[in-house]
C-alpha cells in the first residue's frame, strides 16, 4: 500500500499465543471496512518454557514474522496502528528483553494486555460484528494460551474472565505426543471444568439469551461441523459429540483427516475441543453462534474511540475517583500544575508525545486515591490499587507506569523504583515523577490556584522561578522545596528555585 491509500486506514496487530494476526481496515461513513488480513502461525505459546523463558528458535520466528508485518503497516500513520500481546507474552519472565527486540522489528510499540482487558476488547469486537441483540449475551473465545469468557449487553461488559487454559497449552499437556484416547480426553475436559467452575454461579445468576463463540479454535470447530454435515450453522452439543468421536477413532493427531481441518490446526484441536466441551457442559450451553470478529476488531473500534475522544481509559479514571471518593478539585489542581510544568520542559527532557502527557495526567488525577485506605502511606496504597485493579482500557504497561508515578509522588524516590517498567526508559519515567512531585508539593495547601512557576530543565537540572516575593510570602512552600531539593539530589537532579 502507498501512503495515499493508507492515510485513512487503521491497523490492529494481535500477537496471539498461536498466531500473529494483522487486520487493516478503512473508515467509511463511520464504519470499518476490512481491506487486508495477514496471519503468521508463530506458535509463540509453544516456545514459552516452564521457567518463563522463550525458546530462541521460536523467538527468532516471531521476530521474522514481525518484520514482515511491520512492512505491511509502514505507510499507515503511527497513531492509527496498535499492536498488543496476550497470554504468551503475559507468561514471559522478564518480557522486556523480547519486547525491545519485537518493537524494533515491528517498528511500533507493543502493549501487553491484562487478561480482563483482552476479554473486554474481544467482547467489543464481537458486539460490533454481530450488532445489537436483545438481552444478555455470553461470549467465549478459546485462544492458544487462555480462554476468555464475557457476559455483556449491547456494547458493555457485565462480567469478564480470562482463564489460564488454551488450545496450545492443553494440547501440549494432555496430547503432547499426539496420542488421543478416552482417558486423556476425559482428563483434559475435567481440567477445563475445574477452571470454569469458580465462575459458573456468577454467570448463571445473570443469565444470557445468546451464546457467541469467537476466534481460531471456535471458528475452526464450527467449520468442521458444517463441512462434515454435523451442523447447519453454529455449534451444538450433538456436533461436539460427533467431532469428539472422530478424534477418538483417529487416535492420533497425525491421522486426523477431516474436510475443513487445516494442517496447522490439527495439532491443537484436541486441547481446544476439550475446553469447548467443558464450557458447553459447565455453562449448560445448548447452541452457540460464531462471530467473525473478536479481539482485532475490538482493538480497531477501541482505537477509533480514542481518536474520537471517547477513550474508555478516561471513564476508568473517573470511576476510580468516584469509587475511592477522591478530592476531585485537588486532583484537577495537581493535574493542571503537572501538565503546565510538562509543557515547559518536554522538549529538553524528551517527554514530547501523547503517551507521556497521558501517563502524567492519569497519575496526577489518581495520586490521592490511597487515602481511602489510610493517609499514612497513601502513596503506596494508591499504587497498589492501580497496579492490581481491573482497569478497562489500560494495557499492562500503562497500568504499571501510572502506579509507579503514584508510588513515588511523595516521600523517598530512587531510580530503583523504575527498573522493570517495560515501556519507557528509566530516565523518562523518573522525570515524569519529578514533575508530579512538584505539582503535588506546590498544591499541598489545597487552596486557590497557585501561580504556574517558570521551569527550565537541563540534563540533570531544574530551575524554578516564582513571581517576585512569592516564596517569601509562602514560607511553607519554601520549606517543602528545600526538602524536595535534598530528595531529588539522590536521583541526580539539581533543583534550584527562587
Amino acid at each position: 500500500m502507498v501512503a495515499s491509500e493508507t492515510s485513512d486506514c487503521l491497523a490492529a496487530l494481535d500477537l496471539g499465543s498461536n498466531s500473529f494476526h494483522l487486520l487493516i481496515a478503512r473508515l467509511v461513513d463511520g464504519e470499518l471496512k476490512v481491506v487486508d488480513r495477514v496471519r503468521e502461525p508463530v506458535r509463540l505459546a509453544a516456545g514459552v518454557r516452564t521457567d518463563g523463558t522463550l525458546d530462541p528458535e521460536v523467538g527468532a520466528r516471531a521476530l521474522t514474522a514481525l518484520r514482515r508485518l511491520g512492512q505491511r503497516v509502514q505507510a499507515i500513520p503511527r497513531a492509527r496502528v496498535r499492536a498488543v500481546g496476550t497470554n504468551a507474552l503475559r507468561r514471559l519472565r522478564r518480557a522486556e528483553s523480547f519486547l525491545t527486540e519485537a518493537q524494533a522489528a515491528l517498528g511500533h510499540p507493543i502493549e501487553i494486555l491484562p487478561g480482563a482487558e483482552e476479554a473486554r476488547l474481544i467482547y467489543l469486537g464481537v458486539a460490533h460484528t454481530i450488532g445489537e441483540t436483545p438481552g444478555h449475551r455470553l461470549v467465549v473465545d478459546i485462544g492458544g494460551g487462555s480462554t476468555e469468557l464475557i457476559l455483556g449487553e449491547r456494547y458493555d461488559t457485565l462480567e469478564r474472565d480470562s482463564l489460564y487454559m488454551g488450545c496450545i497449552g492443553f494440547s501440549r499437556e494432555f496430547f503432547g505426543d499426539g496420542v488421543i484416547d478416552r482417558e486423556r480426553l476425559r482428563a483434559a475436559e475435567i481440567a477445563a471444568a475445574l477452571e470454569i467452575r469458580p465462575i459458573v454461579t456468577r454467570y448463571a445468576s445473570r443469565g444470557w439469551e445468546t451464546a457467541v463463540g469467537a476466534s481460531g479454535t471456535i471458528t475452526a470447530i464450527e467449520t468442521l461441523l458444517v463441512r462434515n454435515g454435523w451442523s447447519e450453522s453454529g455449534i451444538d452439543r450433538g456436533g461436539l459429540d460427533r467431532l469428539r468421536r472422530e478424534l477418538l477413532e483417529a487416535g492420533h493427531v497425525d491421522r486426523l483427516s477431516l474436510p475443513g481441518l487445516s494442517a496447522d490446526r490439527a495439532p491443537v484441536l484436541p486441547g481446544g475441543l476439550a475446553i469447548l466441551v467443558a464450557v458447553f457442559k459447565g455453562l449448560t450451553i445448548g447452541h452457540m453462534t460464531v462471530s467473525t470478529g473478536a479481539l482485532r476488531e475490538g482493538i480497531l473500534y477501541d482505537l477509533l474511540g480514542r481518536m474520537g475522544h471517547d477513550d474508555v481509559r478516561e471513564r476508568t479514571v473517573t470511576r476510580l475517583l468516584e469509587r475511592y471518593r477522591a478530592d476531585v478539585d485537588q486532583a484537577a489542581r495537581v493535574e493542571r500544575m503537572a501538565l503546565a510544568l510538562l509543557d515547559q520542559v518536554a522538549p529538553d527532557w524528551h517527554l514530547e508525545g501523547p503517551a507521556a502527557r497521558q501517563t502524567l495526567s492519569w497519575a496526577a488525577r489518581l495520586h490521592e486515591i490511597g487515602i481511602a485506605i489510610s493517609y499514612s502511606g497513601h502513596h503506596k496504597h494508591g499504587a497498589y490499587i492501580v497496579a492490581h485493579s481491573d482497569l478497562p482500557g489500560f494495557s499492562k504497561e500503562e497500568r504499571e507506569a501510572v502506579a509507579m508515578l503514584i508510588r513515588v509522588h511523595r516521600r523517598k524516590i530512587s531510580e530503583g523504583h523504575f527498573r522493570g517498567l517495560p515501556d519507557r526508559p528509566v530516565r523518562s519515567s523518573l522525570r515524569l515523577a519529578v514533575l508530579l512531585r512538584l505539582a503535588v508539593l506546590l498544591n499541598r495547601g489545597r487552596g486557590p490556584r497557585i501561580p504556574i512557576p517558570e521551569l527550565a530543565a537541563g540534563k540533570g537540572t531544574l530551575r524554578l522561578c516564582f513571581p517576585a516575593g512569592w516564596l517569601e510570602r509562602h514560607p511553607l512552600h519554601a520549606a517543602d522545596l528545600a526538602r524536595e531539593r535534598t530528595a531529588l539530589a539522590a536521583v541526580g537532579i539539581d533543583l534550584e528555585y527562587r
